[in-house]
């Protein structure tokens, strides 16, 4: 399906043509049949010659319903634009091609109605020369009369080859479905309509309104059910778990998790607002409207503040009008939807500096690049696809991406925050994962061991340390254990006591460091033997008559009750001894 929207002044016979075209009335409310002018937006569709199906979103042309015509030209991707021969241009034909030119819209027709009332040639040729200064350019002109009937064939010719020329939508793409109408059908319930220019929604999807997540009860695309409706298309949707009042026009269906809602981003200006800009304008965007604080950067940048925040991506269009003066100010792009703060001194300036070149195209490595680091899921929900591999430079861990100056960084100072550790802490040079998190300025503690292993440090245990280096006890306790190691070696089961230890400048912490290190084996009450020591221990009690009380092995052992029990009940714990009663225990054979 394809979706093209009118435009023109109001009376120019904008909704005649659609019903000729398409034999459906497009006005739905009574006040419009009596007013004799649409007030709303209206829709009607057909099929062309060539098979293809058309849909029209029939937009006001009074100035009053300024903000319904915004609302039903937003989201099309293609225009005609209606004079009537007898009147010629007038002031919303020029208002409505105001609005085509902000939005950039560059698909589009002109029909000049009414032939049978006056010659087409001058309104013709007016409009042409007027349109052509405009986004849409140089575009065929159809002259038709709608009570003739004359002119409408020639139109259906030029609309086949106007939709074969747009450009193929992107049905893959997230959803985001401006709501143009809500209302309440008995028996199936909440129903809104809109244009879906990207995207596919299908029957039992979830899709988020506001804060809340509904499912799709129901599709119907020209009155006719459907299962799934890609884009571009008018969508009916019957919502599930949501009330009319909810998801009213200019609310959006979105794929869930797909678009942040944001209330600061970054544009670039179009037409007379990029040189003349007030502080407060009206954005249109999609079929909604909200209040905006503007912000000059410099040449046609400007930072907008919404008072309520919408989902926007990079590259949508949009239009900002001053309500005061009853005019449209000018078309905007949206460059960045997470814009960084300015917070110095000529931050502003430099920031328009940068958009100056900005196309609203997202470039990963650009926005990697200026935020150092970024999930992969916060780069989707900008709206950067990711459905293979991560071109370079940008470097991937689990689900970061990463700037391969910023990966240089946190390598460069974990690196040195080790070496500093082993300098002020000899007896623990090491940093458990989270204290290397912080003094590398990690994001995320998961990405400690893919930096360490890239810097070439040594990670293991929940801790990482410099390659090479371990705990150093000092000259006066290295040399205290190496006493204790000595005695041990002649006297294996003469664990050391505090004083002894004390005496050896061996602390807690040394003490501590020295088992880190696989020096000393420290059993249970602060029992320290050599690492060797229970190996030794079980070839004596291999030798003793099996099963043995702990008084024998203490005798075995040339040892004490301090230091044999934590002994054994080690020992039973590695499975080389167990007991067979309260009182004695063998070797396991």
């Amino acid at each position: 399906m394809h979706v093209l929207a009118t435009a023109g002044h109001v009376d120019h016979g904008k909704s005649a043509l659609v019903r000729a075209l398409t034999g459906i009335e497009p006005d739905r409310w009574e006040e419009e049949h009596r007013r004799g002018m649409t007030i709303d937006l209206g829709y009607a569709w057909t099929t062309l010659p060539s098979g293809a199906e058309l849909a029209f979103v029939d937009v006001p042309g009074h100035q009053r319903f300024l903000g319904n015509m915004l609302a039903g030209l937003g989201p099309a991707p293609a225009v005609l634009v209606v004079v009537a021969a007898d009147e010629g241009w007038r002031e919303q034909s020029t208002e409505h091609l105001a609005a085509i030119d902000a939005l950039e819209l560059r698909h589009g027709l002109v029909v000049v109605t009414r032939s049978d009332l006056a010659d087409p040639g001058p309104a013709a040729a007016d409009a042409r020369a007027r349109v052509a200064r405009s986004s849409l350019g140089d575009v065929e002109v159809v002259t038709t009369s709608a009570r003739t009937g004359a002119g409408l064939d020639r139109l259906r010719e030029a609309l086949d080859g106007l939709v074969a020329g747009l450009p193929a939508p992107d049905t893959a793409a997230r959803v985001r479905l401006w709501v143009d109408r809500s209302f309440t059908i008995r028996g199936a319930g909440t129903v809104v309509t809109g244009t879906l220019s990207e995207g596919t929604i299908t029957t039992g999807d979830e899709l988020q309104v506001g804060g809340q997540v509904v499912r799709v009860r129901g599709l119907q695309s020209l009155e006719q059910p459907r299962d799934a409706v890609p884009a571009v298309a008018r969508v009916a949707v019957n919502l599930r778990g949501v009330g009319p009042d909810a998801v009213g026009r200019g609310t959006a269906l979105l794929t869930p998790g797909a678009w942040p809602l944001t209330s600061t981003v970054d544009v670039r200006l179009r037409g007379s607002v990029a040189t003349d800009l007030p502080g407060h304008l009206l954005l249109h965007v999609g079929t909604t409207t909200v209040e905006v604080g503007v912000r000059p950067l410099g040449g046609d940048a400007a930072r907008l503040t919404l008072t309520r925040p919408l989902p926007l991506g990079a590259g949508d269009r949009a239009i900002l009008r001053d309500p005061g003066l009853r005019r449209m100010a000018g078309g905007v792009l949206v460059v960045d939807t997470d814009p960084p703060a300015l917070t110095r001194r000529g931050a502003a300036v430099q920031r328009g500096e940068r958009l100056a070149t900005e196309t609203g195209r997202l470039d990963l490595a650009r926005e990697v690049g200026r935020r150092g680091a970024m999930r992969r899921t916060d780069a989707v929900a900008l709206g950067i696809r990711l459905d293979g591999p991560v071109p370079p430079p940008v470097r991937e861990a689990g689900d970061w991406l990463v700037d391969p100056a910023c990966w240089q960084g946190w390598e460069s100072a974990l690196r040195t925050a080790l070496e500093a550790r082993a300098v002020a802490d000899p007896l623990d040079p090491t940093l458990s994962l989270e204290a290397a998190r912080s003094a590398a300025g990690l994001p995320d503690r998961a990405l400690v061991a893919p930096v360490a292993t890239g810097a070439g440090l040594e990670v293991d245990g929940g801790r990482v340390w410099l390659p090479g280096v371990r705990a150093s006890l000092g000259p006066a306790a290295e040399g205290g254990l190496r006493g204790v190691e000595a005695r041990l070696r002649e006297h294996p089961f003469a664990a050391p006591e505090k004083g002894e230890l004390a005496q050896a400048s061996l602390g807690a912490r040394e003490v501590a460091a020295a088992v880190a290190a696989g020096r000393l084996l420290r059993l249970a009450d602060d029992v320290l033997l050599l690492p060797s020591g229970p190996a030794q221990a079980m070839r004596v009690l291999a030798g003793l008559p099996q099963p043995f009380t702990t008084s024998e092995a203490r005798q075995a052992l040339a040892t004490t009750r301090r230091v044999v029990i934590p002994l054994l009940e080690h020992l039973d714990a590695r499975g080389w001894t167990r007991r067979t009663d309260g009182s004695h225990r063998e070797v396991r054979r």
